[in-house]
């Protein structure tokens, strides 16, 4: 699917059925990662590994694998990680520093800030198991701060992919790319709802469904959610455009002041504190360019708690029909039209 357009043919409510139904494919975000730097390795031998002791559940078992002499297994030293990185990166090499998002960048932020991005060397920053539908983890675990930690860092480039296909497509894009990159990635299995064929650029934010009333500005997985509130709402008679924002830093500028100008009140869907994630980038933008209302999805200044992946999203308010309330919420302080 490249993209969803306002369902009024027979074909387009197939399609919907199919995006919809309750046996879509699901498969974690990770696993395009795993897929990507296997793919993007073979084709260039300067890529290399670095793993803080999570080789299987960061995926990288099949690189390991297959390329044994360019895998680096550092142990638990997320700092070390960063800054061997930077050497690499250095002397040539195209370094993926890898583990859970909560460590690297979390645990290593002072060393991606200044060994990585001071230096603006091509470092690969992959944070695996972010957001709170990591689950049992519980909050030790589930980074839900990692975009607003790395936002304010000049030189580094912010993607969160919203299903494994456009998870590959991503790793296999910032592998080509000169620069530090910071990827998120998801632990918990999530609906696969793109193709092969659907557009992915870094930096262009795509449009999956067009719309008349609101528009609504997602990223990662819970794009998925964005779209099946849009389906629910225009049973209501409300029709909302859903936009893939993959790329949080830098954000794609000329879209979103298109969709600020055509729809005049944006919903921003995210599975990250709503203070610093892709809301704020996109309210820091529009309020000195074309302000408009706006509502934020995304976990309410509060830690993550042990659940099932699912039901947190659903208690921190980050599912299906909080995403229908705050587009009604949003309506009710629409722009008025120029």
């Amino acid at each position: 699917m490249t993209a969803l357009k306002k369902f009024t043919t027979a074909k387009e409510a197939k399609l919907a059925n199919k995006l919809f139904h309750p046996d879509i494919k699901q498969e974690a975000t990770r696993n395009g990662y795993g897929a990507g730097i296997v793919a993007a390795a073979e084709k260039n031998p300067n890529i290399v590994v670095l793993c803080a002791d999570l080789t299987d559940s960061t995926r990288n078992m099949d690189f390991k694998k297959r390329f044994p002499g360019r895998f680096i297994q550092m142990g638990i030293h997320e700092q070390l990680l960063a800054s061997l990185g930077a050497g690499l990166a250095m002397a040539g090499k195209i370094p993926f520093i890898t583990s859970y998002a909560m460590f690297c960048p979390g645990r290593a932020w002072e060393q991606i800030r200044t060994n990585i991005c001071l230096n603006d060397t091509n470092v690969k920053i992959i944070g695996s198991h972010a957001g709170v539908s990591v689950g049992p983890d519980g909050a030790t675990h589930q980074a839900i701060e990692d975009i607003a930690i790395m936002r304010p860092i000049p030189n580094i480039t912010i993607i969160a992919p919203c299903d494994v296909i456009e998870a590959k497509k991503a790793t296999m894009a910032v592998a080509k790319a000169n620069g530090p990159f910071y990827v998120r990635y998801a632990r918990e299995k999530t609906p696969v709802f793109t193709t092969k064929k659907s557009p992915f650029k870094i930096g262009k934010a795509e449009t999956f469904r067009n719309g008349r009333d609101v528009a609504i500005i997602a990223c990662g997985p819970l794009l998925y959610n964005a779209l099946k509130a849009a389906d629910e709402l225009a049973a209501e008679g409300v029709e909302c455009a859903v936009i893939n924002s993959h790329t949080i830093k830098p954000l794609d500028e000329k879209a979103l002041l298109a969709a600020a100008k055509k729809y005049r009140a944006i919903v921003t869907v995210e599975e990250h504190q709503i203070t610093g994630g892709l809301g704020g980038a996109i309210a820091e933008y529009l309020a000195k360019t074309y302000p408009v209302p706006m509502e934020f999805i995304g976990v309410p200044n509060a830690f993550g708690e042990s659940g099932e992946p699912n039901e947190l999203v659903e208690k921190f308010g980050m599912g299906v029909s909080a995403i229908v309330h705050a587009v009604q919420k949003v309506l009710k302080r629409k722009s008025p039209a120029a």
